[in-house]
């Protein structure tokens, strides 16, 4: 009997799993038999389970979050998306971390239940409850007026004496650990309002703690809330300089000369390219401008690194993700290792460089721009962002809102974009993109509030950041006591 062909090389035969161990380990069954009797193996064998159950084998020095805070949260949203003029603005859970919320919903406040409930006053603690669950932040003044997605969790603080210490102690990376140890679901991870009011909570000895804990996250409240609106006035120093152009183009088509248009320069055939509103923004600018300059003629630096791959390395370097840069205090749990990183600069940014999204969709974060701060120094940004260094012609800031302006600014960098599925911007169309200049005082005015604004927001993730650590310590310390034998 022939014996048929094979494509490819009988595979060896294996006895043994080649390529890792298998986590196991015993728990006592009183421990599956109460509480939530979770039975995901992952949150028994998570290390932070086992510091759960050393804290609360200790007889005193802790309490329950639930003694100290009130945990709650809206019910399952259903509301009527309506148009921008007819709606009140919503914010899922992911963007209540973003620098700058800009809403992308419009809910109808008749069609929402309960929707009172879903804003949120200022300095109220969120946590989120699905996907990376146990992320906290302040609510500060750019989400205060707008919906807030179900998906936080809503943490208030029963005395104001908890408030700071609660926060802290939230932002802890043990207990990050902890709310992710008794997190459930398996493809989508849950976290639920009895899981925080179980969550133990150590209680610091003495008052100087809870005093340092307050003053520090009543800073980066008012920190944030500066940046705030030193942003909102530079956008409107900014602003003002042009007469405004009476022009409603709500995505109408249009026509361009292929002569004129598709068959100079870049020969674009994306429609996108040649849209009615960019060449409207730039009509307005000329009414204003005192000159243009393209940003190669401003002395600016524009590149793209090469692609590297991302190879995990425990003693590698932090990545920060594309989508990072325009984030509250991102968590950076990515290390890559150094190799295989080709760019001038190694994958680094420098305080005061630009760095922009160069791919992803007109309506996401294409063409946003960030200003890199002593925040991300020692970190490698992602090789989809462009760098840009501002040469001496120009100052970061006012380059920033040229570039950034939500108006005047990222509608023509986005018509730079080429590309049907995932639109990309190209480092050389960037160069030759004309900034319009003003009075050197007032590019210097608006430059300095848009610099210190950014300077606001590092110094508020520091000092954010700062009060986790310090937290840590404090829970390290209570660990490391012995139990009284008696």
């Amino acid at each position: 009997m022939a014996v048929r062909a094979r494509l490819s090389a009988p595979r060896e035969v294996r006895t043994s799993w080649p390529w890792h161990q298998l986590t196991s380990s015993s728990v006592r069954a009183s421990l599956l038999f109460e509480g939530q009797r979770r039975m995901e193996a992952e949150n028994f064998l998570a290390s932070a389970f086992g510091t759960r159950l050393l804290i609360e084998s200790k007889p005193d020095g802790w309490r329950r979050l639930v003694s100290v805070a009130r945990t709650w949260q809206p019910s399952r949203l259903k509301g009527i998306q309506v148009s921008p003029e007819f709606g009140a603005p919503f914010l899922a859970a992911t963007q209540v971390f973003d620098l700058r919320p800009v809403p992308r919903k419009w809910l109808s406040l008749n069609r929402t239940s309960d929707y009172a409930e879903r804003y949120v006053k200022d300095a109220t603690i969120v946590v989120t409850c699905s996907g990376s669950v146990g992320r906290a932040t302040l609510v500060h003044d750019a989400t205060t007026d707008i919906l807030i997605s179900h998906d936080l969790l809503r943490v208030e603080a029963r005395d104001e004496k908890w408030w700071g210490w609660l926060y802290a102690y939230l932002r802890a990376p043990t207990v990050r650990a902890m709310m992710k140890a008794a997190q459930y679901g398996h493809i989508i991870k849950h976290l639920e309002t009895h899981h925080l009011d179980a969550l133990p909570i150590v209680e610091p000895e003495g008052d100087e703690i809870f005093e340092r804990s307050s003053v520090g996250a009543r800073q980066i409240l008012n920190r944030r809330n500066s940046a705030r609106r030193k942003m909102l006035e530079a956008e409107r120093l900014f602003e003002e300089q042009f007469p405004p152009i009476e022009a409603d183009f709500n995505e109408a088509a249009f026509s361009v000369r292929a002569s004129a248009d598709v068959f100079a320069g870049r020969r674009r055939f994306d429609a996108w390219t040649y849209n009615p509103e960019s060449r409207a923004i730039e009509q307005r600018l000329m009414g204003g401008s005192a000159d243009w300059s393209s940003l190669r003629g401003t002395g600016s630096e524009v590149w793209l690194p090469n692609r590297f791959k991302r190879i995990p390395a425990a003693d590698g370097v932090e990545l920060i993700d594309s989508s990072q840069i325009f984030e509250l205090n991102p968590d950076y749990n990515r290390q890559i290792s150094r190799s295989g990183i080709q760019d001038r600069n190694d994958g680094y940014v420098q305080p005061g460089w630009l760095m922009m999204s160069r791919s992803g969709q007109v309506y996401g974060l294409l063409g946003s721009v960030a200003m890199a701060t002593s925040q991300h120094e020692g970190k490698v940004v992602s090789d989809d962002v462009i760098r840009i260094a501002p040469g001496e012609g120009i100052t970061s800031g006012y380059l920033y809102m040229a570039l950034g302006h939500h108006k005047l600014g990222r509608p023509r960098v986005k018509s730079l974009a080429y590309g049907s599925s995932i639109p990309h911007i190209e480092p050389e169309d960037l160069k030759a993109f004309s900034i319009p200049r003003l009075r050197d005082e007032l590019e210097a005015e608006i430059a300095e509030l848009v610099e210190e604004a950014f300077l606001d927001w590092a110094t508020a993730d520091e000092i954010e950041n700062h009060l986790g650590r310090d937290a840590e310590r404090v829970i390290g310390r209570f660990l490391a006591q012995r139990s009284d034998p008696s």
